[in-house]
């Protein structure tokens, strides 16, 4: 995955993440669609990740190419 297409998978999980939100604004959501809110989190998270390290890779003069998704386990416990 390049990119920019990590760019467009991240537009489409911030889309699909507004949309669970204001389709319940005022009301709680379903198990299922915590649930969904959740694992839609944790793949923008892993996203960036992988975003950021493509970057970091080539401006190190490195393939960006050899970057690869990190577990949830591991972006989760990034702290901001």
């Amino acid at each position: 995955m390049d990119d920019a297409e990590i760019v467009q998978r991240i537009r489409a999980l911030t889309d699909e993440e507004h949309a669970l939100e204001q389709a319940h604004a005022g009301k709680g959501l379903s198990s299922d669609e915590v649930a969904r809110l959740q694992a839609t989190e944790v793949a923008l998270d892993q996203c960036w990740d992988l975003l950021r390290q493509r970057r970091a890779r080539r401006d190190a003069g490195q393939d960006p190419d050899a970057a690869a998704v990190r577990p949830e386990t591991v972006v989760e416990g990034y702290q901001q």
